[in-house]
């Protein structure tokens, strides 16, 4: 396990900051702009030293201000994928992932260098000059540049961000073969919800330098300290499961959600058995106060509110326990007033197949 707890200060920035990253595993540092997420990466890395603070990898101290150790970031075996990526312009991608390969430094290879080009299918980009390729080509020469050197640790830094929706799209399958992999332990920072529900298997909330809570997405998703970063649009329940039947006929797949009931999600390039992570997002469910008839929603579940919130703009979130599996759904204020909805009150929940979608998750 990765191990962290460290104090640092930058100018008027104040870091402190504790987590522990199962290894292996793809843990995604959550938080908005200005939280601390890269100077914590650097920190890991070596390429900042902090105030004070350990970080242990595995059974080897990284850093232990007391005792006086600091690894260079060279002793560390970590590899770093920086927001600019940093490849050699004056070099093809050949060149670039044989420089990777000599900063291996005899270490043994968590991924070896044919299967990481076939996860990241650099194959064809092999003989081509860095000026020439695209955003998402680059990424993927970077992150094949960094597990070449054969890291303990792959530190990511926002690797997304400087790529539009659509390349963004095409790139996070690779981030999902890497995470399946689960070759070697993964930290990387994102401001982008959507990628902690397709990737992350830990969470770790990050706000004004300091770790506000840390968990698994199912774990986290209704905490107060992530509905105050995800605000109200991406609010909503995650579930963990799996494809447990297709009817191919109707083109929809049923996921369990405990007691509950199965979910119907469509089924488009989903397999029986195929573990599966779906969202269910307040502002997609519906309530019913009495069982509805004659309606095109084909997923409803019995409930009892367990309680109501503000949510501004006159809404206000309802808190629904469903068998045993927690709800959360978004109504207007005039909606809660005409149902009467308070602690206690059975409710339908219903929500469109059509609304949901489930991302594979290994």
């Amino acid at each position: 396990m990765l191990q962290v707890e460290l104090q640092h200060q930058a100018g008027a920035f104040a870091l402190d900051a504790r987590l522990a990253a199962p290894v292996p595993g793809l843990t995604v540092i959550y938080g908005r702009s200005g939280a601390g997420k890269t100077t914590l990466l650097n920190l890991i890395a070596g390429l900042a030293r902090p105030a004070a603070g350990r970080i242990t990898l595995g059974d080897e101290v990284l850093v232990d201000s007391a005792r006086g150790i600091a690894l260079p970031p060279e002793a560390r075996g970590i590899g770093y994928v920086f927001q600019d990526l940093r490849l050699f312009p004056h070099l093809d991608v050949r060149g670039n992932l044989d420089y990777g390969q000599r900063r291996a430094r005899g270490r043994a290879a968590a991924i070896p260098r044919e299967r990481a080009f076939e996860l990241l299918e650099l194959g064809t980009l092999l003989d081509r000059r860095i000026v020439g390729l695209s955003g998402g080509e680059r990424q993927r020469v970077a992150l094949g540049r960094a597990l070449l050197a054969h890291p303990r640790l792959l530190l990511l830094d926002e690797p997304l961000a400087a790529i539009d929706a659509a390349r963004r799209a095409e790139l996070l399958p690779y981030f999902e073969r890497l995470r399946e992999e689960r070759a070697l332990p993964v930290l990387m920072v994102t401001h982008q919800y959507e990628e902690v529900l397709r990737l992350a298997s830990e969470v770790v909330l990050l706000a004004d330098g300091r770790v506000l809570a840390q968990g698994t997405p199912t774990a986290l998703c209704l905490r107060p300290e992530l509905q105050a970063l995800v605000g109200p649009e991406a609010l909503g329940t995650v579930v963990d499961s799996h494809v447990a039947e297709i009817d191919p006929a109707l083109g929809l797949a049923q996921v369990p959600i405990g007691a509950a009931g199965p979910l119907r999600v469509p089924a488009a390039g989903l397999q029986p058995g195929q573990p599966l992570r779906v969202q269910l997002l307040a502002r997609d469910l519906i309530l019913a106060t009495r069982e509805p008839v004659g309606l095109s929603v084909r997923n409803r579940f019995q409930g009892q509110v367990l309680a109501l919130r503000e949510a501004g703009d006159h809404d206000c979130l309802v808190d629904i326990d469903a068998a045993g599996t927690r709800l959360v759904a978004r109504v207007t204020g005039l909606a809660a007033r005409e149902l009467a909805l308070a602690p206690g009150v059975p409710v339908w929940v219903l929500v469109k197949s059509v609304s949901l979608r489930g991302h594979l998750f290994a």
